[in-house]
């Protein structure tokens, strides 16, 4: 199929979250709520870490770097979400597109390679304790880090190179909540079979390896933790290792869902998207702070200081 013109358009129109006409407000108010909310409980594990010297370890620096992630995660795609629900927010400029769409991988990635360093990092705390200041001394926790970066945004590039350099037509109507591979190429006016392959190879292969490197660490952990003879020993090492594996399992379903098919973004679809980056930035500090004793001690003298401070 040929364009009839050849001329990328200036601007794409989102369809925007389907829904109701009566319940405009009340989902204004809830992504407005949840956004707010996901700035601050990340924010604040943000604060707490930094604010109490026995937090000062690589496990919680990964912890915040997360939180700074999922903050950006979820900022790359609500607030447009938002303005859709006002006259004229569904229309984003060809260059707000290629952004969008670049920062949502780039970030998307970053996380996927961050959690699989945290679960290396959780692998060498309980399997090779003697070695654990060495192996994962500020250096190397700083150059691992670096290099969810720099993996994330040469991904990213990638991705994003490979759905513009497509020819567009006269259609510029976005069928989906946000600017993203899948809705894009649909848009494209030449076959699109490649680039559709090489982005779910791209995104399957990443999300995979990850993933099984994740399981094969927590596999290796809990052989490690059954063989601890104290009771308290091996709750305190399951309590910290279950909230990484809770949250590596809300962050990678709906991924597998939503990427690891053919085109075929829909109204379903669309949930899913808001699932991961409304509810799960949201549910990160949350569950890192309920299931984290460390974490929840140093929330409480944090809260006593300021209350203090306030008499």
């Amino acid at each position: 199929m040929e364009c009839p013109n050849q001329t990328a358009p200036n601007e794409f129109i989102l369809s925007g979250f389907p829904y109701p006409q009566e319940l405009k407000l009340p989902l204004l108010l809830f992504f407005s709520i949840m956004f707010i909310l996901t700035l601050s409980g990340n924010s604040l594990i943000i604060l707490v870490v930094i604010s109490d010297l026995q937090l000062h370890k690589p496990m919680y620096w990964f912890l915040c770097y997360l939180s700074i992630l999922d903050m950006a995660f979820s900022a790359v795609v609500v607030p447009k979400v938002i303005a859709g629900f006002t006259p004229g927010g569904k229309v984003i400029s060809f260059a707000g597109c290629v952004t969008q769409l670049f920062s949502f991988h780039f970030t998307g990635c970053a996380e996927c390679f961050l959690y699989t360093v945290m679960a290396y990092d959780r692998f060498l705390a309980i399997c090779k304790p003697l070695h654990y200041g060495n192996l994962m001394s500020w250096k190397a926790c700083l150059s691992l880090s670096l290099g969810t970066i720099i993996g994330g945004c040469m991904n990213s590039a990638f991705l994003t190179s490979l759905t513009f350099h497509l020819p567009y037509g006269e259609n510029n109507y976005i069928d989906y909540v946000f600017c993203d591979i899948p809705s894009m190429l649909k848009l494209a006016c030449v076959n699109i079979r490649f680039s559709e392959l090489m982005s779910i190879i791209d995104v399957g292969f990443i999300t995979m390896t990850c993933f099984l490197l994740i399981l094969a660490s927590y596999a290796y952990i809990i052989s490690a933790i059954l063989k601890i003879s104290s009771s308290e020993g091996q709750h305190r090492a399951f309590s910290t290792c279950s909230a990484h594996l809770i949250v590596v399992f809300i962050y990678y379903l709906p991924l597998f869902y939503h990427y690891m098919r053919p085109a075929s973004q829909g109204s379903m679809d669309g949930v899913v998207s808001m699932f991961y980056t409304t509810i799960t930035p949201l549910l990160n500090p949350v569950i890192y702070t309920l299931r984290n004793k460390e974490m929840k001690t140093a929330l409480v003298k944090l809260w006593s200081g300021k209350r203090d401070i306030g008499k």
